[in-house]
């Protein structure tokens, strides 16, 4: 699989030294390189690359703002390269693949490229389980029917299946295995996760749109853009002013639920 790749930067020579570090990955194929977010959308809409890596600071349009003008197409992979630690909240809002420093490092390149191969990987099968499910629908719907009730009856098991049970988390050179179920709280900070069970909190260097595909979301919820909490563990709702509320955990800390996520409190009510 060939990954078709346009490079966004307002700076030639950050543009060079990104391609010079791609070079070595044979499967990336640099198809166009633009010098500001007004070339950038024009390119991605002519050329339907499968991954752009993208500045964030440009003049004029910022690498926010191309991501915003391509809400008519189907997005490619985006890949976020900044000298600024304080926009990774805001990329991973915006549906990043990842998010890298400058000056981007080799070793973090090879893993932001692993992330996005596997994107990509996903992403055919997806596509591929569509058309299937289309040509079947068509040419046997006898079959298809029979096979979505099938699926039907058996779609919570498979669903709790492919959820991890346990997460390897390391730090200072050990692996820690925590069992899912022990965890309560999950919070952004930057590139990391921190996760807090009742007895101990580790640093996971892994987005929270990563982690989130791995924990089963009937019981795992954001109930703000940068917190996931265990709904199992919550045993009190407490409303707080406008619209907002706080979750009592088992362990007996609190956590505030923002107003854009006021539908997970409801699941409690009903």
């Amino acid at each position: 699989m060939t990954i078709r790749t346009i490079l966004v930067d307002d700076e030639p020579l950050a543009i060079q030294g990104l391609e010079l570090r791609l070079q070595p990955h044979d499967d990336v194929e640099i198809i166009a390189k633009c010098q500001n977010g007004r070339e950038a959308i024009s390119a991605i809409k002519t050329h339907k690359p499968d991954l752009v890596f993208l500045d964030i600071q440009m003049p004029g349009f910022d690498g926010f703002s191309v991501v915003q003008g391509l809400m008519d197409v189907e997005p490619p992979l985006f890949v976020f390269v900044t000298a600024y630690s304080d926009h990774a909240i805001r990329a991973f809002e915006a549906q990043a693949t990842d998010y890298l420093m400058k000056p981007v490092e080799e070793a973090r390149l090879a893993e932001t490229l692993d992330r996005v191969r596997q994107r990509l990987s996903e992403r055919g099968s997806r596509e591929e389980a569509t058309k299937l499910k289309e040509a079947l629908a068509e040419h046997a719907p006898e079959a298809a029917a029979e096979i979505a009730a099938e699926s039907d009856g058996a779609g919570d098991q498979v669903a709790a299946n492919r959820y991890e049970k346990m997460i390897n988390v390391k730090d200072q050179g050990q692996i820690f295995r925590v069992d899912v179920d022990t965890i309560e709280l999950i919070e952004a900070a930057g590139d990391y996760m921190v996760i807090k069970t009742a007895a101990n909190t580790l640093i996971l260097r892994e987005t929270m749109k990563d982690l989130e595909k791995r924990l089963d979301p009937r019981r795992f919820q954001r109930i703000h853009r940068s917190t996931i909490v265990n709904l199992d563990l919550v045993k009190q709702v407490k409303p707080h002013t406008n619209g907002e509320c706080f979750l009592v955990l088992d362990s007996g800390s609190s956590v505030k639920v923002s107003r854009s996520y006021r539908d997970v409190v409801a699941r409690f009510v009903h």
